[in-house]
């Protein structure tokens, strides 16, 4: 289970670092992230969970996840 956390750590940084990639290529990269954001909620909130009997449960913890992601991004320096 370890592992498998270390490997979601992983790919949550890697996906946390291109999304900011991204981001810093756009004229207005707050702006960006912003939308961004919203529109990756949008998507967790459509997710057709199946399997599982606490959907809500699932669904809260990808929020959060979503939430913590762009947490880690701060807007650009302005040196």
């Amino acid at each position: 289970m370890d592992e498998l956390n270390g490997k979601l750590i992983a790919c949550q940084i890697l996906i946390t670092g291109l999304i900011a990639r991204v981001a810093n290529e756009q004229r207005d990269p707050l702006r960006f992230l912003t939308d961004f954001r919203d529109e990756i909620k949008a998507v967790v909130n459509g997710v057709n969970i199946v399997g599982m009997d606490n959907t809500d449960r699932v669904r809260a913890l990808a929020q959060k996840t979503v939430d913590e992601l762009f947490s880690l991004m701060k807007s650009p320096s302005s040196d």
